[in-house]
């Protein structure tokens, strides 16, 4: 059984904390100084130093010199018995006028000899060659990346590791089930070992092609998404050597400055919760290191009017932007919403409450704002801090907001009473206007679009099932037992949505009008990309019930994967599910490695 203290969340294990001590954030620094600039800067200060004298010397009537035995410092003068111009500053009452007349003599004199200095270094900076120029600005850079390179170097404060429960409990004692976990970590090695053969480094593969891919929400840089997104299956399988491989090479490798635009959301949960997945797991520093360098980097997509992150952002820049097809502009409820987690674990192990404070600032605006029937809709405009398009959807745009709501509650050892309420009230309004029943019995939830509930269901959608299973107990009025229930639902229609294609694998969406249900009927929603939301609610499901119908359709749904999805390097995503002879898309996605395969092992 899973316990609350060890969540599968979007594919990781992230245990309860509290938060603990005071972080050193990384910056990697690179100087690019042309020669013209560096002329530019001495000319400046050549021009500044001619007219400095002019421009600056002291007036007499104004300004006095208080010795501080370091250096000059000139101060406002104030008469005696009359109030200071500005407090806090040293007052000098009735000095000697011909010691006065004496400094500021003392002090023309040594401007008159820095600027005669300053410009003798300019002379000499001039009639240095091409070559001596750029040889000291090499010599500069090198002093600055030195020095960057020891406060890398600074440990992040110590802070115990959660004991972990449930990752090594040994081979199930049914033999057919051993077998069949078997199978699935030979799936497993099969999808690693050939992209650690073609891919290795990029972000994805293509199997066919046998060659790295890159989407963009990755950017244009190979960050290795896959490796770092497999890692903890890699570890709770016990491939071991693989989970070393992919270490060494995120030690060697895995630079975020680098001039790439990529989804906050994305990288949040790919790349952080990768990274601190790989941390509590096996205890090694530079996961934790690497995870908290990158957050750095995410930290200036928060830079909005009202708080709420832009879904890119540039990681050596530093600029934001949302996707260009959102509603006017707006940020994406399930990318700012699927932040909490991993921003909570970055505080507690930095000691740095920046993160949290961050993600609670999200939490307390969404509170404040109006919701149309008690519904969240996906779109919030970061600049005016109102709702776009009315649209509210449980599936893509919107799902993993609630999800980590529930598990936001759970993490807290179920003392985030907040984030259960907001889970509470949002399930109540979703089961209320999304949630219906079709004319043949199967439960789904729609999407509301402006007013009116569209009949369709996505695959996205389908992790609600082991979503309402999870949150059964502790839920209001004692329906624990209804929210199983209907957890069981949710899964009966999606494994319906599998059951009724020519390969037994769901497609992206599917409607539920007149008498088309479960089915898609759009040629652009039949496509199977590897996702696991509805492996993942059998997981669920089997987990609380132990009902072993869960675990056959799992069995059924990998046995499909293995017999179209699998190619000589690797596994593809189809085109076309109800199609006998389908056609691969040629991406072996990352999330396969470390979410479906994950929840395969059933």
């Amino acid at each position: 059984m899973t316990t609350p203290a060890l969540l599968p969340l979007s594919g990781r294990r992230i245990p309860p904390l509290n938060l603990g001590p005071p972080s050193f954030p990384h910056h990697r620094a690179t100087l690019r100084l042309s020669e013209k600039f560096i002329l530019l800067l001495i000319l400046s200060a050549f021009i500044t130093l001619c007219f400095g004298a002019f421009f600056f010397l002291p007036d007499s009537s104004k300004h006095k010199r208080f010795d501080l035995g370091l250096e000059d410092v000139l101060i406002p003068h104030v008469d005696a018995g009359k109030g200071a111009k500005n407090p806090g500053v040293f007052l000098i009452h009735g000095p000697d006028e011909h010691r006065h007349r004496e400094e500021e003599e003392r002090l023309r004199n040594k401007i008159r000899a820095d600027h005669e200095k300053a410009l003798e270094e300019a002379k000499e900076k001039l009639r240095k060659s091409r070559e001596e120029i750029r040889a000291e600005i090499q010599t500069e850079k090198n002093k600055v990346v030195q020095e960057m390179k020891i406060k890398e170097n600074k440990p992040l404060p110590p802070v115990p590791i959660p004991n972990l429960v449930g990752i090594s409990g040994g081979d199930p004692e049914d033999n057919d089930i051993r077998e069949k976990r078997e199978k699935i970590k030979e799936m497993m090695k099969h999808a690693w070992d050939n992209y650690r053969t073609y891919g290795w480094g990029h972000n994805e593969l293509r199997p066919i092609a046998r060659k790295g891919h890159s989407p963009n929400i990755f950017g244009s840089s190979q960050m290795g998404a896959t490796i770092v997104d497999a890692l903890d299956t890699l570890y709770i399988m016990g491939l071991h050597a693989e989970f070393l491989d992919g270490q060494r090479w995120i030690e060697d490798n895995l630079d975020f400055s680098v001039n790439s635009e990529v989804s906050v959301f994305e990288v949040n949960i790919r790349f952080i919760g990768g990274l601190l997945a790989a941390y509590y797991l096996s205890g090694e520093e530079i996961f934790k290191i690497k995870a908290v360098q990158l957050a750095e980097k995410l930290l200036p997509a928060f830079n909005t009017p009202t708080g709420i992150p832009w879904a890119m952002v540039n990681l050596k820049s530093g600029v934001g932007r949302n996707w260009g097809w959102a509603s006017a502009g707006s940020s994406i409820l399930a990318e700012f919403g699927t932040l909490h987690m991993e921003f909570i674990h970055l505080s507690y192990l930095t000691g740095d409450l920046i993160y949290y404070k961050k993600v609670m600032h999200i939490r307390k605006l969404l509170q404040k704002m109006d919701r149309p029937n008690g519904l969240y809709p996906n779109y919030l405009n970061p600049r005016t801090g109102r709702w776009g398009q009315y649209h509210t959807s449980v599936g893509g745009l919107g799902d993993s907001f609630y999800e980590y709501l529930l598990k936001a509650w759970l993490m807290s050892d179920k003392t985030d009473h907040e984030a259960r309420k907001m889970y509470d009230d949002a399930i109540e309004a979703i089961e209320k206007h999304l949630i219906k029943k079709s004319r043949g019995g199967l439960v789904f939830i729609g999407e509301w679009k402006n007013g009116h509930l569209e009949k369709k269901m996505g695959h996205l959608a389908c992790f609600a099932g082991g979503m309402f299973a999870l949150g059964a107990d502790g839920s209001r009025t004692d329906k624990a037992g209804h929210y199983l229930e209907l957890g069981a639902e949710i899964a009966r229609t999606c494994h319906e949505s599998y059951d009724r294609t020519a390969l037994k694998l769901g497609p992206e969406s599917f409607k539920f009008d007149g008498a088309v249900e479960a089915v898609a009927v759009r040629q652009a929603e039949k496509y199977y990309i590897l996702r696991p939301e509805v492996i993942e609610t059998y997981w669920y499901l089997w987990r609380f019930t132990h009902d072993p119908r869960y675990r056959q359709w799992g069995w059924e749904a990998a046995l499909a994967i293995e017999k179209y999805c699998r190619v000589s390097g690797g596994f593809s995503g189809v085109k076309d599910v109800y199609s006998s002879t389908p056609t691969h898309d040629d991406v072996q996605q990352s999330f396969f490695l470390a979410e479906t395969l994950k929840h395969g092992q059933i």
